[in-house]
């Protein structure tokens, strides 16, 4: 019987240590936490969707009509300015050729022996003038046979890589057919969209002979290892997406990047003197940011504020906090506007900004 006594005693002490521990978790649970913004340099990387393009892509396009004789360059293969790439059969232009090359040597021997009989006074000047008219009008034909035949040598205009043939060997092409592109790839223009405002950022803080510098982001997630320089911006904003395109200049010694691929731009903008404040204390109210600001009184307040930039669990505040402000970081959810909280800790934002991490409620 003692021994019972003394279990029960045993179980209702641990009973009464464990509802006291809980309750005392319970009032714990409900002190809030709150912080104020941070005034501090920053640098926030903004990320823009991007189209790569080559620095020349061009279609190759056959200029006389006839069958496609020979092709001496192959897919995807690296081609040098001038050199051989297609040959349409050249025999009819050949032989049009040949004869405007008699029908010029015929006007000039014509022309010859005018000029000896007007040089004896034999045949008039106008005489002279005729043949001399059809000596210059049979030397133009020869030029444009020349013309015409090397138009069935299709050579490369740059150095640059062949894409798919449109083409096989053998088929008969008119003036004018698709034969394939070529592309110049040893620079790449990288074009994005920049919103208006950010637009404006730049420009009004582009410094004199100073040059914006950007990074790629490739699909693999990987940074390309050439950085790129914005050399070109266009002249007009789309009206129906308020964006205006920056054109970036890559490098590519290497040749890794193609024609067509897309990719993201890593462009770096510097804050001075920015109000840094977590994400988390923020909510959304039809699609404005708000936060909760702590009076004096320990009375919560809802009060909206603007966005300059958005950086990894941070934001960068325009409008809406002063340094000095007092914001809630956790239990937001908990409280309402104009309500009165009896407690709060209060942690600095120097302390609390560097352990931060995505917060989910």
């Amino acid at each position: 019987m003692h021994r019972f006594l003394m279990l029960v005693g045993i179980c209702l002490l641990f009973a009464h240590v464990s509802c006291t521990s809980k309750k005392q978790e319970k009032e714990e649970e409900f002190k809030f936490l709150v912080t104020s913004p941070l005034r501090t340099d920053t640098m926030v990387t903004r990320t823009y969707v991007c189209q790569i393009r080559a620095i020349q892509h061009i279609e190759l396009r056959a200029l006389e009509r006839g069958y496609l004789q020979n092709i001496y360059v192959d897919e995807g293969k690296f081609v040098r300015k001038g050199q051989m790439m297609f040959q349409i059969m050249p025999l009819l232009y050949r032989a049009e050729l040949q004869k405007a090359e008699a029908e010029a040597n015929y006007a000039e021997i014509e022309y010859l022996n005018t000029k000896q009989l007007a040089d004896s006074n034999v045949v008039s000047k106008n005489e002279l003038a005729l043949a001399k008219a059809k000596l210059n009008k049979a030397k133009a034909e020869l030029t444009l046979a020349q013309v015409h035949l090397g138009f069935t040598e299709i050579k490369a205009p740059f150095n640059g890589i062949m894409d798919r043939f449109q083409v096989r060997l053998g088929s008969l092409v008119d003036a004018g057919d698709l034969l394939t592109t070529l592309s110049d790839n040893s620079e790449m223009w990288v074009y994005f969209n920049v919103p208006e405002a950010e637009y404006l950022n730049y420009k009004s803080n582009l410094k004199k002979d100073s040059v914006m510098r950007v990074k790629l982001l490739m699909a693999n997630n990987e940074i390309f290892e050439y950085p790129g320089v914005v050399k070109a911006i266009e002249a007009d904003f789309n009206n129906e997406t308020g964006n205006i395109a920056f054109r970036a200049t890559f490098p590519n010694p290497k040749g890794l990047l193609r024609h067509g691929e897309t990719g993201n731009v890593l462009a770096n903008s510097v804050f001075k003197n920015a109000l840094l404040i977590p994400q988390k204390s923020t909510f959304e109210v039809l699609e404005k940011k708000y936060v909760y600001v702590v009076d004096k009184e320990n009375v919560i307040h809802q009060r909206e504020i603007s966005i300059a930039a958005e950086m990894p669990d941070l934001y960068v505040i325009s409008a809406g906090l002063a340094e000095g402000d007092k914001i809630m970081l956790e239990g937001i959810r908990k409280v309402r506007d104009n309500e009165k909280i009896a407690e709060y800790r209060y942690e600095d934002p120097k302390k609390v900004l560097p352990r931060l991490n995505v917060y989910v409620e």
